[in-house]
């Protein structure tokens, strides 16, 4: 079962102090993760009672030796072409997990595009612009965070293209 919460729980992660800070509105859920889980974003997709359109998946690539954020709905897959072709790139592929989670601060399953040590290059599935909210990870396997994909956007510097595919 969720649980909601309108205001930062202690022991926050880097994503809700750094949505704290901006004064961004945001709702942070939990739900038991279970490790045998074969799809992280699937898994909160349910475990919330969430379209799976609506839940966002974070995920490190290399393009042309950069590392650039992309994130994506859970519902589907992301096109390393198009991503590739949205930064101005020739190649994309997906990053090292230990050079993703050592960049980011945070472990794989739980990465946010939110409070990362280093930020890096975003791009926002355009598809985020459908939905008044979405859900992307807060930095820890079974807590996620809900906000405006507008609100997202602007915290990530962000841009948006159809990166991903269904």
């Amino acid at each position: 079962m969720a649980k909601k919460s309108r205001k930062q729980q202690p022991g926050g992660t880097p994503a809700t102090v750094a949505l704290t800070a901006a004064g961004t509105a945001f709702t942070v859920h939990s739900y038991d993760h279970d490790p045998s889980s074969p799809s992280y974003g699937e898994e909160a997709a349910e475990a919330l009672g969430v379209s799976a359109d609506r839940v966002f998946k974070t995920l490190v690539t290399d393009v042309d030796g950069e590392l650039v954020v992309a994130v994506v709905p859970v519902a589907g897959s992301l096109d390393l072409k198009a991503l590739a072709s949205a930064v101005g790139g020739k190649r994309a592929a997906m990053a090292d997990p230990a050079a993703a989670e050592r960049t980011t601060g945070y472990v794989r399953g739980g990465i946010s595009p939110l409070g990362q040590r280093k930020r890096l290059r975003t791009v926002l599935d355009a598809s985020a612009g459908s939905h008044a909210t979405v859900c992307v990870s807060a930095g820890r396997r079974g807590l996620e965070v809900e906000l405006s994909p507008t609100d997202l956007a602007a915290l990530t510097e962000a841009s948006l293209a159809p990166i991903g595919r269904t």
